[in-house]
């Protein structure tokens, strides 16, 4: 040995010690240099900086001949490495354009095999009529005005009589849950409908319930008691007070959305007959809401001929009775006339100040039952729009609402039931259940940014990692609510480090999610949540320039290079590309895809995200194999020299 001993392999750190430091090196990266230049992993640009430096500073040590290779050597052969991993398309060799749309194809073929794999279950369609009115409505070029500036028709009656029914009519598709069991529906539902070129807004209450109906009927028959979910997890004196408080809540509900409409439909069942409670909701109408038009609307009436004679009974409320179904469609279209006939028209001013919106981002607040997800949404909107209740399950539909955030920007909420397991959905053979869960999936399929909320005190639970499996799987952006975070007792500085660790832990597959802790019934830090949202959107829609992401790749494949098979073999990168976002979504065509193993795609990921961000959002990578020469740029392709056999059996027919 010569006076320098060498060791066999120097760290990184020796390295930059002899050079001046690197900003593209992180203080934790520990990587080892052996003799032979193959294997040796070390930034482009690192190189690139201190090559000419490097060598004039270690050369001066003289190491012996043989032990030591000169530092211009190993540079080239670094760069010689990491460029045979990364063969850039600037030769011209691959048509870029051509890869382009083999991008987006890829894309699409995922997309498509992930919608089967997620497959939600589907409900009927709508029928041929209504159908028919939906491409005419989109043919018809309208102004594009807000939620709030449309006029507002309001749908109100006793439990099951078909309001639902009626309101999946108006607004097309299968929006609200129709079950024949009273008291489905609670909380106020909206959808945009349409007639002519007239556009409003249709409201969805629960069933009005009066002081006719004795508790025990509204307890057993109204509310369906015996089914609700999670009664048995309360005592029984907190059970009575709720469901005692329930129908005054969803009058309530009622209220509001006949206040705020200038037409109401009053629906009433044809087949039952005149009811004490239609009688009392007539005078209620008429002593209050005399200024609006109101429409009596007699349901069930299939038959034109019966429902005549049926509809003929309720002349004694003091309206003039329409009888239609709401299932066949049967006198819909002359219920939309007296609708369009009531409501007013919108000011052009009020149009022309508004522009036309840009995309609004939904967000979706998902999780088990119980933990506080309404509580979470009156508490952002700064109103009671959906019933708070101790008794889980009790939002059934998924309840959109527009909120306007504190930078102005425009956001689309959405509560949702509680999602149970399936065995424990399949068990209570509750059908309202199985809708409600159905509806929170679709909810979740229709958002951009997830909010999963969890009890603090229950922390994560096996359901919690199964709804995280589901949205990382759909490629939404999440964020995750730790709620009741004031029941945490004996709290300090650690406690919400320690909390974090253990939900890191256990959600794993959500590792890049940011944590929001609230606590919703006093509102306290639930103005975070929109906050993380915004940034989690933005992230979500964000595109890398190719600049940036042939940089970020590059870096990457210095770092660490695929690793060889034992035949020799390694995988070779041609070209890389980001083909969509919401989520992004990065293609890479290499030589063999089965050459890059889930371990190596792995840390592809997690060096996108370390240089490029991309917090709040998953990111989807999908590898394409592909030979070079398969496709020469600007040539056609080479057919192969036929065989002897093929040129006798051609000479043969001829």
């Amino acid at each position: 040995m010569s006076s320098l001993d060498v060791p066999s392999h120097v760290s990184l750190s020796r390295i930059i010690s002899l050079c001046s430091p690197v900003s593209s090196f992180s203080q934790s990266s520990s990587l080892l240099l052996p003799n032979s230049s193959s294997s040796l992993s070390l930034c482009l640009s690192a190189v690139s900086l201190h090559r000419r430096r490097c060598k004039t500073t270690i050369s001066s040590c003289s190491p012996s001949e043989g032990e030591f290779e000169s530092v211009d050597e190993e540079l080239a052969g670094i760069e010689d490495d990491v460029e045979s991993d990364f063969e850039d398309v600037s030769d011209e060799k691959l048509d870029v354009d051509e890869l382009e749309l083999e991008a987006e194809k890829a894309v699409r073929e995922y997309s498509l095999s992930l919608s089967k794999e997620l497959k939600i279950e589907e409900e009927p369609v709508a029928d041929k009529e209504t159908r028919g009115r939906r491409k005419m409505r989109e043919s018809i070029k309208v102004v594009n005005i807000p939620d709030h500036l449309l006029p507002k028709v309001s749908i109100v009656g006793r439990p099951n009589v078909g309001k639902s029914a009626l309101f999946n009519r108006l607004v097309g598709g299968n929006r609200a849950i129709v079950v024949d069991e009273p008291g489905v529906t609670r909380d106020r539902l909206y959808g945009r409908a349409f007639w002519g070129d007239r556009e409003f807004m249709v409201i969805d209450t629960g069933g009005v319930l009066t002081g006719s109906k004795t508790q025990t009927d509204v307890m057993e028959q109204q509310l369906s008691v015996s089914t609700t979910i999670g009664m048995e997890g309360i005592p029984l004196a907190s059970r009575e007070a709720a469901v005692a408080r329930m129908p005054s809540m969803i009058e309530r509900q009622a209220t509001v959305a006949v206040e705020e409409s200038s037409v109401i439909i009053f629906v009433v069942d044809g087949q039952a007959g005149l009811n004490a409670a239609d009688v009392e909701i007539a005078d209620w109408l008429r002593k209050n809401y005399s200024n609006k038009t109101i429409i009596l609307a007699v349901n069930k009436c299939e038959s034109p001929r019966k429902g005549i004679m049926q509809a003929s009974e309720f002349w004694s409320l003091g309206f003039s009775p329409l009888p239609i179904s709401a299932i066949s469609g049967t006198g819909t279209g002359e219920l939309l006339d007296f609708v369009c006939s009531g409501l007013g028209k919108i000011e052009d001013s009020d149009i022309e100040n508004k522009e036309e919106e840009d995309y609004i981002p939904s967000i979706s607040i998902v999780g088990r039952p119980n933990v506080g997800k309404s509580s979470i949404l009156n508490a952002l909107v700064g109103e009671d729009r959906t019933i708070v209740s101790p008794v889980s399950g009790t939002t059934r539909d998924a309840i959109d609402t527009e909120f306007v955030g504190p930078d102005g920007q425009k956001f689309r909420l959405i509560d949702t039931a509680g999602i149970r397991k399936r065995a424990a959905v399949a068990s209570s053979g509750s059908t309202t259940e199985a809708l409600s869960v159905n509806r929170a999936f679709r909810a979740i399929r229709r958002s951009d940014v997830v909010a999963l909320v969890i009890e603090a005190l229950a922390c994560i639970t096996e359901q919690d990692y199964k709804i995280a499996d589901r949205i990382e799987k759909e490629g939404k952006g999440c964020l995750i609510v730790v709620n009741k975070w004031d029941t945490i007792p004996n709290k300090n500085q650690q406690t919400t480090l320690h909390y974090e660790e253990d939900v890191r832990t256990k959600l794993r597959i959500l590792n890049w999610a940011p944590i929001v802790y609230s606590t919703a019934i006093i509102g306290n830090s639930v103005d975070k949540i929109i906050v993380a949202a915004s940034a989690v959107e933005s992230e979500r829609s964000r595109r890398l320039s190719t600049a940036t992401l042939n940089q970020v790749v590059h870096e990457a494949l210095a770092f660490k290079s695929p690793p060889r098979t034992r035949g020799g073999k390694r995988g070779r990168l041609y070209y890389c590309t980001q083909a969509a976002i919401r989520p992004p979504t990065f293609v890479f065509f290499v030589n063999d895809s089965k050459l890059f193993p889930e371990t190596y795609r792995r840390y592809m990921e997690k060096q996108l995200r370390s240089d490029a961000g991309f917090s709040g959002t998953p990111i989807r990578l999908l590898w394409r194999s592909r030979k070079k020469t398969d496709k020469v740029f600007g040539q056609p392709p080479v057919s192969k020299p036929k065989s002897n056999l093929t040129q006798k059996k051609m000479a043969v027919v001829t």
